[in-house]
Parts: C-alpha cells; sequence; structure tokens
C-alpha cells in the first residue's frame, strides 16, 4: 500500500449512488474530484455532465455507481493492528495492517500503540511521526497506555504501567514531535489530572479509561481537558444507580466523544443502542483490532502477551481477559444497520464524522489539508461504494487514489 501514495492522485467522478453521510440520505447522488478533494457534489445529471466538463473528467475516470451506497471512508481512531501485524511492529507491520484496515474501507487510521516500556513506546511514536508525511491515511498515534488503572488494565502488561509524572509526559511530546492525537488515562492515578492537562495544551486528546475513575473524578478529568471516552462500558466501573461510575460523566458532557466497540462481544447488542441513545451525534465506533483481525484463530502477541484467538474473539492466554477485537469498522457498520436496526445514517455517522469530530478533523487536517468524514464540498475525497442490500464495501478511494 505504501506505493498507493507514492502515485499521482487523478481526478474522478461518481453517479448514479445512492449517497448516506452523517448529513442525511440523497438518491441519484453523484460527485467529482480532483484527485485530493470533493469538488462538486448534486442529484441532477445535466449538472453532473457540467462538472465533469468544468473539471476536466475524462469518461474512462467516470464510474457509475449502478446503485450502489456512497458513504465517506471510514475513520477509526482506536485499532492495533491487523493481518498478522501490529501497528507497535515497526514500518513494515504499519504497512501490513494498515492495508489490512484500508482494503476494507479504513480510509484514514490513528495507530494505536500498546502498553510497552517507555523506550520502547518512545521508539514507536517516532516510527510514526516518520512515516505520516508519505502516509495520508495514517493520521497519527494513540498511546493505550502506560497511564493505566491496575485494576483496569485488561491485556496491558501490568510490569509497564506508570504514574503519568511530568518528566514521562514530556519524554512522550518529544517523541512523538506532534504526531500524537490520542492518549488513553486513567484521571485517578496521582500525576492523572495534571497530565491530562498537559497533553491538552500540547492539543493532544486526552481519553478516560482503563480506570477507576468515580463519577466525580471522571467530571474533573473531562474539565480539565479529556475529550474521549474509551471503549465505553469495558475496562471501566459500570452503571450503577448509587454509584453511577464515569459513564453518565461522559454522557452529560456535550464535549465528549464516546467510543464503543460494535462486534456483539465486548459489547452486545441492547448496549449498543442504549449507548447511541445515551449520547446521539457522539458515539464513534472503533475497532480496537489486534494483529489476528483478517486473520485465522490460533496464537498471536499483544505487545509481549501472548493471545489465543478462538470464534473470533481475543483473549489473554494467561488469564482469559478479553485482548483487543478483530473487528474491522465495515463490520461495525453492517451490524449496526443489519442487525441492530440503526438507522444507516446513524451508522455511518459513528463511523465517519463522529470519529473525525473527536480530533477536530472535521473541521481541519494538518494531514491532507482537508477535513474528513463527510461527502461535501472541499473535504477529503474519501469515499466508499458499499452495497445496498450487505454493506459490505466495494469500492475504496482513499485520499483521491482508488484502492479497490
Amino acid at each position: 500500500m505504501e506505493g498507493l501514495f507514492s502515485r499521482a492522485a487523478v481526478p474522478f467522478a461518481i453517479h448514479g449512488a445512492r449517497k448516506v453521510d452523517a448529513r442525511g440520505v440523497a438518491v441519484h447522488a453523484w460527485l467529482v474530484s480532483d484527485g485530493r478533494s470533493i469538488v462538486a457534489t448534486g442529484d441532477m445529471d445535466p449538472e453532473f455532465e457540467s462538472a465533469c466538463r468544468q473539471f476536466g473528467i475524462e469518461a474512462s475516470d467516470i464510474v457509475d455507481a449502478d446503485g450502489l451506497v456512497m458513504t465517506p471512508g471510514y475513520v477509526d481512531i482506536h485499532a492495533h493492528g491487523a493481518w498478522g501485524e501490529s501497528f507497535d511492529d515497526g514500518p513494515d507491520g504499519v504497512r501490513t495492517a494498515r492495508a489490512g484496515h484500508l482494503t476494507h474501507g479504513t480510509t484514514r487510521q490513528v495507530l494505536s500503540l500498546i502498553t510497552n516500556p517507555i523506550d520502547e513506546i518512545c521508539a514507536n511514536l517516532e516510527v510514526v511521526r516518520g512515516m505520516m508525511s508519505a502516509r495520508p491515511d495514517i493520521l497519527g498515534a494513540h498511546l493505550e497506555g502506560p497511564f493505566l488503572a491496575m485494576s483496569r488494565k485488561g491485556a496491558h502488561d501490568p510490569k509497564c504501567l506508570v504514574d503519568p509524572t511530568p518528566d514521562l509526559v514530556g519524554r512522550m511530546l518529544d517523541a512523538a514531535d506532534g504526531c500524537l492525537r490520542q492518549i488513553t488515562i486513567a484521571p485517578e492515578l496521582p500525576h492523572g489530572l495534571d497530565a491530562i492537562r498537559r497533553f491538552a495544551s500540547a492539543g493532544v486528546v486526552p481519553a478516560v479509561g482503563h480506570c477507576d475513575a468515580d463519577y466525580a473524578m471522571a467530571r474533573m478529568a473531562f474539565d480539565a481537558g479529556a475529550g474521549i471516552m474509551t471503549h465505553m462500558f469495558n475496562a471501566m466501573n459500570g452503571l450503577r444507580h448509587r454509584d453511577p461510575g464515569p459513564i453518565p460523566a461522559a454522557v452529560e458532557d456535550p464535549r465528549v466523544v464516546i467510543e464503543l466497540i460494535n462486534d456483539g462481544f465486548h459489547v452486545q447488542g441492547p448496549m449498543v443502542r442504549l449507548g447511541f441513545g445515551l449520547a446521539p451525534h457522539r458515539t464513534a465506533f472503533v475497532t480496537d483490532a489486534m494483529a489476528a483481525t483478517g486473520c485465522t484463530d490460533g496464537h498471536y502477541l499483544l505487545g509481549a502477551l501472548d493471545v489465543d484467538v478462538e470464534d473470533g474473539h481475543a483473549r489473554l492466554a494467561s488469564n482469559g481477559a478479553i485482548a483487543g477485537s478483530t473487528l474491522l469498522l465495515e463490520m461495525a457498520v453492517v451490524r449496526a444497520v443489519s442487525e441492530l436496526g440503526i438507522s444507516p445514517v446513524d451508522a455511518v455517522e459513528a463511523a465517519t464524522l463522529t470519529p473525525a469530530k473527536a480530533l477536530g478533523l472535521d473541521r481541519r487536517n494538518d494531514v491532507t489539508g482537508h477535513p474528513i468524514g463527510l461527502l461535501a464540498l472541499g473535504y477529503a475525497a474519501d469515499v466508499l461504494l458499499v452495497e445496498p442490500d450487505t454493506w459490505m464495501v466495494r469500492h475504496v478511494w482513499c485520499d483521491g487514489r482508488a484502492v479497490r
């Protein structure tokens, strides 16, 4: 996939589609791209023909969608790998894992790095930073650890969990050199709230997760600058009527985007529907996908920890704790629409505009220069054509380049 982005982007046009994005549905829709961004949209044939002439679209670069659903490219802000590789595995591992998600419609991705020794985390951040200039599909890094609660560590190596002291925060920011988009922090740690403030002031979005925080502590974290809740319901205190925990604090705060792993395993259907109802337009599908995504069942690694995957479910070999998922955003949308009765508009929004909003990329994109998350004028040319019945992805354009 590295070669994909070394090729020049080519202007293209799509017509005859049913457009679905966060703004609604349009039938017989079309769009024109100059090869980087969307420069014209509409639903009338004469206007389409005029736009193609205006922007010099050749007949060979016009795609007849023939009734397929057209959506923005999917945006995953929390995933660890695919196709047998993790985003911690160096440049070759990143390329392979990104290919596994990109071919299934995830056109932009934040690379989540697992808990490791600090030196290794900093080295992995430098890898991400180095790849971003050549890979506009890589939005930056997410650190899920090492600043997590021991009691809510999940599949993170307990030997590497530490308090976010000022010196460690400084080391990570220096190593990232601007590529760090998001960091999950347990705010109740001794330096948790101070770290949230410092990361937020540096332009990183802190996320509350893998924590033992109560309602009051979570509210303090959001007031300190946290803007995301890491995979709601997982690795945190649950909803209790006399001990509400951090979830109501996130639900009540309009500044907070809430991640949700819609695989039917981490979170079952009724709770996914509840999540959408609790925080409409603020629920973002994430995959938390690990290296086994797109692979057969078997033995894998998550950081330094052994993981067994059976029936597509990943668990630590040592204690059976859930160890990420094998989910693709494609399947999160399929499941939402086909199994859970969530409207296509809401499902697509959760996989596109909402995750982009979580990082401010719906307004700008310092990787591509164009915002992402909608099929609208000025937005990046990230486009999917999807089967109307199954919602499986048929065709993918990323940053104006045809992927499949």
